[in-house]
């Protein structure tokens, strides 16, 4: 588990705001919402990359206004394919960004999440899906997806096990700063 964060980079999937009447685990007070946030600006301060994507924003809306706000002016490509692998302009962003190690969180679990995991992994990357920042409108399909996700050989840890261990130690302005985001 050598998560480093120039060898990680954080996917952000379809945290968007037609799903909030779904799954309002993913509002900005609520532990999805919060720790999709807290692994954006986590990975902002240790130097890790970060993507996110939007399926088909036209009917589902943008992304979460708290989470454009940690993504600043990160683009959000539109999808259509249910895997962020699926999606030309994605696939060629993850190809590019060189990165053995993808940390995925978001919504759905048993959907978008889970395709692109296991896309991921048969691509020969390491997979991390964050199960406190990932969700599904029913809780029996995220628990599902997560044993599949494991099965399929993706760690599933919790957002601050990724954060403290891209971090190392206790000390200097990122530990600062992630620990002032977990508190």
């Amino acid at each position: 588990m050598n998560l480093t964060p120039a060898d990680s980079a954080l996917l952000v999937i379809d945290v968007q705001e037609k799903f909030l009447s779904a799954i309002p685990g993913i509002a900005a007070d609520q532990p999805v919402g919060r720790n999709c946030r807290i692994l954006v600006e986590g990975a902002r301060a240790v130097g890790a990359q970060v993507l996110a994507s939007e399926q088909y924003p036209k009917g589902l809306g943008p992304t979460m206004p708290h989470l454009v706000e940690a993504l600043g002016a990160q683009p959000r490509p539109a999808k259509v394919h249910f895997s962020c692998c699926g999606d030309p302009a994605i696939a060629a962003a993850i190809e590019s960004a060189h990165r053995t190690w993808w940390i995925l969180c978001g919504v759905e679990a048993h959907v978008c999440v889970l395709a692109t995991a296991a896309d991921l992994l048969a691509r020969g990357r390491q997979v991390v899906v964050v199960g406190d920042a990932v969700a599904s409108r029913r809780d029996d399909c995220k628990v599902m997806a997560l044993q599949a996700a494991r099965d399929l050989g993706a760690l599933v840890l919790p957002a601050e096990t990724v954060l403290f261990r891209w971090l190392r130690v206790a000390q200097g302005d990122a530990f600062k700063k992630i620990s002032a985001l977990v508190r």
